[in-house]
């Protein structure tokens, strides 16, 4: 096929030994497997019986594109092949190799039923454990023609997720073959990039994305947090600032406002909190606005953005009506967001002043649900975390302006 960079050893090793019927590979960021899935891929539509469906299946429509298309269609990463895969952003399907080949999107368990009455000779499934289960095995049951195989790359999860407990590990039982990446097993990265790589990881997430484990989520969730490094008592000058906002009726709302200081830090400046329980008075969204204006007046402060809980839509049209600039839903990816939190956290970048009473109870306490994690889970148990949503909100959605300033681990 011609033109790919070179591939490692443990790349090619993969690519010859892929004679199953299920084909996964696994492992840590970076470590070269979805270059080399994709590889075999391609050998495996320029062999495709003409009789048959081509699938390429992912979590979006949008992820399809960014982890596998634009990949495909870099022509440093596979040469003149990247010639010959077609795709108008936003379309349904894709041609490779003058193949059609069909891309769906799998975001929830109703996602089976786009596969019902397909039948098909290959499938590509990107990042496997973000997939319904229901949807895979329904994948695989449409993979009815004679020598049809899924090709499936991930990182890992949970050693109780469903794709380790159902399929891997009953390897021995199925056609099925899976390959373990490490981040060793690409030789082609830096030292540099590595250690910047490994800065962006910590805790579950360094098990997981660097060192390629299947580990379960458990204890405390931000297991980094320590009061004497974190909290402090004077706040240097500011140059930026971002609000994020949880919010609550019967529940706490809170809002945080988060500064990039002088120094080239994060710092949780403020927080603003209702608990309408304690308090015996629920308020409306014309209080709550007037109250966080007040609150943000009394600071002297007019955050560049201010993200709010993007189920509060009543409370950012209360604000936007109110005059209140730079209001948009929160991202709202509550694992990204927790890892975005552990990064700034355990890097030292981020800092909480003593008056944030809310977040100062509720980090010590903020812990993985175990019975989620028997189900092969990652959730954190909903519990005195509102402070902590107003945080991770700002944090996360605010992730591309500061990532840069997380120094690499050394």
């Amino acid at each position: 096929m011609g033109g790919p960079l070179p591939l490692s050893d443990k790349q090619l090793a993969s690519i010859r030994g892929a004679t199953a019927r299920i084909n996964l590979w696994h492992g840590s960021v970076r470590s070269g497997k979805t270059i080399a899935s994709l590889v075999f891929f391609l050998l495996m539509v320029r062999r495709a019986p003409a009789s048959g469906l081509i699938v390429v299946c992912g979590r979006s429509l949008q992820t399809i594109e960014r982890n596998c298309l634009d990949v495909l269609q870099d022509p440093e990463l596979f040469g003149e092949v990247a010639a010959e895969v077609h795709h108008t952003r936003g379309a349904t399907t894709a041609v490779i190799l003058g193949r059609v080949v069909h891309l769906i999107g799998a975001s929830d368990a109703r996602a089976e039923g786009r596969l019902r009455g397909l039948t098909a000779c290959l499938a590509y499934c990107d990042e496997v454990t973000l997939l319904p289960a229901a949807f895979f095995r329904q994948l695989l049951a449409r993979l009815s023609v004679a020598g049809a195989k899924l090709v499936g790359t991930t990182n890992p999860d949970g050693p109780r997720h469903w794709l380790r407990t159902e399929y891997l590990d009953r390897a021995d039982e199925l056609d099925l073959v899976d390959f373990h990446f490490k981040l060793s097993d690409n030789p082609s990265l830096s030292a540099e990039y590595v250690s910047a790589l490994a800065a962006e990881f910590t805790g579950l997430w360094r098990r997981r994305m660097i060192e390629g484990e299947w580990v379960v989520a458990e204890g405390s969730i931000y297991d980094c947090y320590d009061e004497q490094r974190h909290v402090v008592d004077e706040l240097p000058a500011m140059h930026r600032y971002w609000c994020g906002v949880d919010y609550g009726t019967s529940n706490p709302f809170s809002a945080v406002l988060l500064g990039l200081g002088v120094d080239g830090h994060l710092y949780a400046v403020s927080e603003w909190r209702h608990d309408a329980r304690k308090a015996h008075r629920q308020m409306t969204d014309a209080e709550y606005s007037r109250a966080v204006r007040g609150w943000l007046d009394e600071l002297g402060v007019a955050p560049e953005w201010t993200f709010v809980d993007p189920s509060a839509l009543s409370f950012s049209t209360q604000l936007w009506a109110d005059g209140h600039q730079g209001v948009t839903r929160a991202v709202n990816d509550v694992l990204d967001g927790i890892r975005s939190t552990s990064v700034a956290l355990s890097s030292g970048l981020l800092r909480i002043h003593r008056s944030c009473a809310g977040l100062l109870a509720e980090f010590p306490n903020y812990v993985w649900d175990d019975a989620a994690a028997e189900r092969g889970e990652d959730k954190p148990v909903k519990k005195d975390d509102h402070s902590l949503d107003a945080l991770r909100y700002v944090l996360h959605s605010t992730a591309h302006e500061w990532r840069h300033l997380v120094a690499p681990s050394t």
